[in-house]
């Protein structure tokens, strides 16, 4: 299973909207298939390891990060491809949460005599597609917000300048985090401020699943624009990929504007203060099948995605300098008075990226001490 869930991270940068899946299959003691789901629309993981295995695959064991949908999509069922290779046995890392799988392909298995065992490495495996199984569940996509600031946390100057806090190895570690997202979020006020492109500048010989003439998948690009101030000549329009404006604003000759540069207008309902309710935002992004949200913001736009219980991860790249208490800070978030009133965090990773310091945490989580973690006391 180990070795089928680094197969499913070969798709990592190129499946959405689908699942990343691997699959290896075991004959004897020795591995007579394998292979990996690349691009929607394309042969699943199993199909692939079948074909590779041959005849070879009739009495094998068959190792999948997910479970085998059992229902003609892009694709036919890889149920009917196993039972049809005379495959023994079915071991699969997690269910399919899709309402159209859930269970059924396993069932499936079972009734045909196919022997199953389930929950091997599940945990890894749900990592691996945060947002698929957060969208099947939920109908909102994983949400991560990426900030950058000083050691001091602040992410700009007091008049808005930020080019540029974080290190070029930083801004280089990001063109990852975009390139597995299916759409980046910003607001109207980073735009005017930075005028941004927000477009993955990866080589695509860095990335395993393609071809040397593939070009990287780009992500949808959102700017959340309530009063539709998005000027025309904006850099990121008439980049490859597509450019969604949210806004609250039904003005037929600003949205005739934006469309004729090239974007996409979406009338979004406004919250209570007169913004674009972005839960209603996000469900919609949902609804066009988007797994994971990368959020490049600024703080007001990072805090009312904090406030509304909007982010699952935080990635912060920490920069060595300080800047000042004049200065920006993180998230613009209404006064704590107390204490008790703070957000919690649980840090889930740490690691230096050039001079900075990357730290990974989810929002609303209170810290756990790991067993044995404990500082001995002092003597």
């Amino acid at each position: 299973m180990g070795r089928a869930l680094k197969l499913a991270e070969l798709g990592l940068y190129t499946t959405d909207p689908n699942p990343r899946v691997g699959c290896v299959l075991l004959r004897d003691g020795c591995i007579v298939g394998e292979g990996y789901h690349r691009r929607a629309g394309e042969p699943h993981a199993e199909r692939i390891a079948i074909d590779a295995a041959g005849e070879l695959a009739r009495g094998a064991t068959a190792y999948v990060t997910l479970e085998p949908c059992c229902h003609h999509g892009r694709t036919p069922p890889c149920t009917d491809a196993l039972l049809a290779a005379g495959v023994a046995r079915v071991v699969v890392a997690v269910e399919d949460p899709n309402p159209v799988v859930d269970g059924r392909g396993l069932e499936r298995l079972r009734a045909a005599g196919v022997a199953v065992t389930t929950g091997v490495l599940e945990g890894a495996a749900r990592a691996l597609n945060p947002g698929f199984y957060k969208r099947m569940r939920q109908r909102l996509p994983y949400v991560r917000c990426k900030l950058a600031a000083s050691l001091d946390g602040r992410t700009a100057m007091a008049d808005g300048e930020s080019r540029w806090i974080s290190s070029e190895q930083a801004r280089a570690d990001v063109q990852w985090l975009r390139a597995r997202s299916s759409a980046v979020v910003t607001g109207i006020g980073t735009v005017l401020t930075d005028d941004p492109s927000l477009n993955v500048r990866l080589d695509p010989a860095l990335i395993p699943a393609l071809a040397a003439d593939e070009p990287v998948r780009q992500p949808l690009r959102v700017v959340v624009d309530s009063r539709l101030r998005m000027p025309a000549p904006a850099r990121m329009l008439p980049l490859p990929g597509a450019t969604l404006i949210a806004t609250c604003v039904e003005e037929p000759r600003a949205i005739a504007a934006m469309t004729s540069a090239g974007a996409e207008v979406r009338i979004c309902p406004p919250n209570a203060d007169g913004q674009v309710e972005l839960r209603a935002l996000f469900a919609y992004l949902a609804e066009r099948e988007i797994n994971e949200v990368l959020i490049e913001a600024g703080p007001t736009l990072a805090g009312a995605a904090l406030a509304a219980g909007l982010i699952d991860e935080l990635i912060l790249y920490l920069a060595p300098h300080l800047m000042g208490d004049a200065a920006r800070g993180l998230f613009r978030l209404p006064a704590l008075a107390r204490m008790e009133q703070r957000i919690p965090l649980a840090i889930t990773d740490v690691r230096q990226v050039g001079p900075d310091l990357r730290i990974s945490a989810r929002p609303g989580v209170e810290p756990a001490i790991a067993p044995g973690s404990e500082l001995p006391p002092v003597r």
